[in-house]
């Protein structure tokens, strides 16, 4: 693009990151989309100077819980405005929420009600999953090649939570129509029968305060699950993304996995890397507030999962937002009655993921620049099928990005955040690294800590097949069951 050309934005004297390089540019925007990233653009109708800052893509959420109702019947704390206003004010210009089919729901339906809950409130750009709980014939014959075809190009499944478990077989059935459609199977993996058993013996024994749900979901019932959700896929040979790896033996089986060449792909939040279990066991019920599946582990596993994101091991990392509030709408359905196992499940982070990997992880030395953009942004629009429009700074992508003021001190506080939770895990946290303007499809949505833009002014964003990111370590044995079986999946393009 010629530098003489007009722009509508110029964003100048920022010093740009993206997860491969660090430069000193301006940034000319036109309809939306960046149209030149050169030295000393002209003026735009608008400038924006960005000195002394980080102009870094903006980030892309790809695991957040949405106007969405639980598996126990509980709607979450946030709608599509509150929770992408949220999301902007922490430097996140894309999310990709979850529509959940509930048994006995028809594809189609939920699709279309998430549809128009989204279009009439969101306030930046959205995709959505899709969470299957019942995946009959006619839901793998017709509906999810149907969502596919329209963007919803990955869908998630749950091995425990009675309302919404699969087994075996239909997760290989799930496993098979993603291969063969292009499509990525996210899974929350944990041993529902190990967390059933060992949770009916803590209750027996009035075992009933927060502290034990972090003892029913044991660690060895996450590493069980991934183990088999790897086996599966391995099986038929498709990939497969474990979602919310909190524990230090669940990040070495995807290590081991991936140099074995398999198509295993992980990501990790914020809860496993600033909480642990010692939250939980606070007094009373506040130890509700820091409850979520997996709950957090101990320093171990936080070390593990900073390695696990330091080497590649695991590539995303996402919020996993489920705002409930801690009262009898949410958290705390029988109030000081509760057991552990009527809580709702999940903690709030949406607009703190981004400042709180920020200033723990780059700013202390942790991770790069480069390395952040990844997890943040590049990997999620790689893997969810964004890439061709966001996730990066490039000539022709959207104009999707955030101005980091690397110095601006920050302690969190409720009260400053944007969501409708009304508490956060993180109170009290001083970070050092905050976004100060945030862009998306060159509209000014953050500025001045205000809002900038109307609800409803998101749009859809149709996602295209996934992309790996990163190639296989390994080589893995050739199995002939997929060619025996007629399973003739498409191949994924590696970057």
């Amino acid at each position: 693009m010629s530098s003489d050309a007009s722009f509508d934005i110029t964003v100048r004297g920022g010093r740009i990151a993206t997860d491969r390089e660090i430069r000193h540019a301006d940034i000319g925007i036109r309809d939306g989309v960046i149209a030149a990233i050169e030295e000393h653009l002209p003026p735009g109708r608008e400038d924006i100077a960005a000195a002394g800052r980080w102009v870094l893509p903006g980030g892309i959420d790809s695991h957040v819980h949405i106007e969405q109702l639980s598996g126990m019947g509980k709607m979450s704390a946030d709608d599509f405005h509150s929770g992408t206003v949220s999301a902007a004010f922490g430097g996140t210009t894309t999310i990709i929420p979850f529509a959940a089919q509930h048994r006995g729901k028809r594809i189609p339906e939920v699709l279309a009600d998430y549809a128009q809950r989204a279009r009439e409130k969101a306030v930046i750009d959205y995709g959505f999953h899709l969470i299957l709980a019942d995946p009959d014939e006619e839901a793998l014959s017709q509906h999810l090649p149907q969502a596919i075809r329209e963007g919803i190009t990955s869908f998630k499944v749950y091995m425990t939570y009675d309302a919404l478990k699969l087994d075996d077989h239909q997760l290989l059935d799930v496993l098979a129509l993603a291969g063969r459609e292009g499509a990525l199977v996210m899974v929350h993996a944990e041993n529902h029968d190990m967390i059933r058993w060992i949770a009916q013996r803590l209750l027996d024994r009035g075992h009933k305060a927060p502290k034990f749900h972090a003892v029913a979901h044991d660690t060895l019932a996450e590493t069980e699950a991934s183990h088999r959700a790897i086996a599966l896929a391995r099986l038929i040979d498709v990939p497969v993304l474990l979602v919310h790896v909190a524990g230090a033996e669940t990040v070495q089986l995807v290590r081991s996995a991936q140099k074995l060449g398999g198509k295993v792909y992980a990501e990790s939040c914020p809860q496993y890397l600033f909480l642990t279990a010692d939250d939980i066991d606070a007094p009373g019920m506040e130890g509700a507030k820091f409850c979520c599946s997996p709950p957090p582990r101990d320093a171990r596993s936080q070390q593990a999962v900073w390695d696990g994101l330091k080497d590649g091991t695991l590539g995303l990392y996402s919020s996993d937002h489920a705002p409930y509030r801690f009262d009898e709408s949410g958290k705390l359905p029988r109030g000081e009655a509760t057991t552990f196992k009527e809580m709702a499940n999940g903690v709030p982070g949406i607009e703190l993921r981004m400042p709180l990997l920020f200033s723990e992880g780059v700013m202390q030395g942790r991770i790069t620049i480069n390395e952040f953009v990844a997890l943040t942004a590049t990997n999620h629009a790689r893997m969810y099928g964004l890439a061709h429009c966001k996730g990066n700074l490039a000539v022709g992508l959207d104009a999707d990005l955030a101005l980091w003021n690397p110095e601006r001190e920050v302690t969190v506080g409720t009260a400053m955040l944007h969501d409708n939770v009304g508490y956060t895990p993180y109170e009290g946290k001083r970070l050092r690294g905050w976004p100060e303007l945030v862009m998306s499809r060159g509209r000014v949505v953050v500025k001045d800590n205000l809002l900038q833009v109307a609800r409803g002014s998101g749009r859809y964003v149709a996602r295209r097949s996934p992309q790996a990111t990163l190639p296989a370590a390994g080589t893995a044995p050739a199995s002939r069951l997929p060619a025996l079986l007629g399973l003739r999946g498409k191949a994924w393009p590696t970057l």
